[in-house]
């Protein structure tokens, strides 16, 4: 195991783990400016997570073990995501290399917590927004396997570094149909993935509307940190791996002090813009019905098939 691949899964982790909770405040700040408020600050979600951290959790009447480790289940495998995802360098461990089947288990892993979590206080509210959350998840997580092996068969290789490393040698193919069928179904897969408008909103506690509030209303203290904090990586590290595909100049391709200080300034960029952009659409969009949910998501795996089968048309 090389000492630069390493390093880079190790500050990728720790860089995320910075950057998301002001990803989510860059996030609300944009929508609040928009719909003419003057918002909490960029740090509020730091701050709600200090806050959250000192307070001890209060569990209802039956509940099991489940309801303290999900969360910790949650954020481990959130972390996994984080240090996995090429976002700042394409150095990759050996034994653990950020393959994307691997990735895509590790999101697996997260879902499941956080829907045991929601059942295991045996709320209606819970139980709701358990069922929902799997729903989505089992439509979203074969439409990220398939996105992503679109742009790996170019490549040869299911190795997200690999999939990087090419995009940087060849920038033409990053405008390609292939690349642009298989973006727009992985973007609307992490919309989905991470609770956001049209399919969830995250500001809501509607009964009949919302999914991942729901599963985490009846969690408090340090258990609601670690859950906010896990699904907050979730959000860096996908909008991290989008932004990075879209855009891969900047990640280090040598693991050097001054690669990974461009590599990091690169990647606070681009997740403020996608963040800013996906914010500000939110703004003027609404939550579209449950039912016509599999059908926005049919349809994001649809657009990942034909850039399956346009790749395979093209190689031949």
């Amino acid at each position: 195991m090389s000492a630069g691949a390493v390093v880079v899964t190790v500050v990728q982790a720790a860089v995320l783990v910075a950057l998301s909770p002001l990803l989510v405040g860059v996030m609300r700040q944009v929508r609040a400016r928009l719909e003419g408020r003057a918002g909490a600050g960029v740090l509020q979600p730091w701050r709600d997570l200090r806050k959250l951290l000192g307070k001890e959790p209060l569990t209802a009447d039956g509940v099991s073990w489940i309801s303290a480790a999900g969360p910790l289940v949650l954020v481990a495998s959130s972390l996994l995501l984080c240090a996995l995802t090429p976002v700042l360098g394409t150095a990759t461990l050996d034994r653990v290399p950020n393959d994307l089947f691997v990735v895509v288990a590790a999101l697996l892993i997260g879902s499941v917590a956080l829907a045991l979590v929601g059942l295991d206080a045996g709320t209606a509210f819970g139980g709701m927004g358990s069922s929902r959350h799997m729903m989505i998840a089992a439509l979203v997580e074969p439409t990220v396997l398939v996105s992503v092996y679109a742009l790996s068969i170019p490549v040869g290789s299911s190795v997200l570094s690999h999939i990087v490393e090419a995009r940087l040698d060849h920038p033409a193919t990053i405008w390609s149909p292939v690349s642009l069928l298989a973006l727009l179904g992985l973007a609307i897969a992490i919309v989905a993935e991470t609770a956001r408008l049209p399919i969830d909103n995250p500001s809501t506690h509607l009964e009949l509307t919302m999914v991942h509030e729901a599963m985490v209303l009846e969690s408090s203290g340090r258990d609601l940190a670690w859950l906010e904090l896990g699904s907050w990586l979730r959000l860096g590290a996908l909008l991290g791996l989008l932004a990075t595909l879209l855009a891969p100049w900047g990640v280090a391709t040598e693991v050097t002090a001054l690669g990974l200080v461009v590599a990091v300034g690169a990647l606070v960029l681009k997740l403020a813009l996608i963040g800013a952009l996906l914010a500000a659409v939110e703004v003027f969009l609404a939550k579209v019905r449950l039912f016509r949910v599999p059908e926005l998501l049919a349809g994001s795996f649809v657009l990942a098939l034909l850039a399956v089968t346009a790749s395979y048309l093209v190689a031949s």
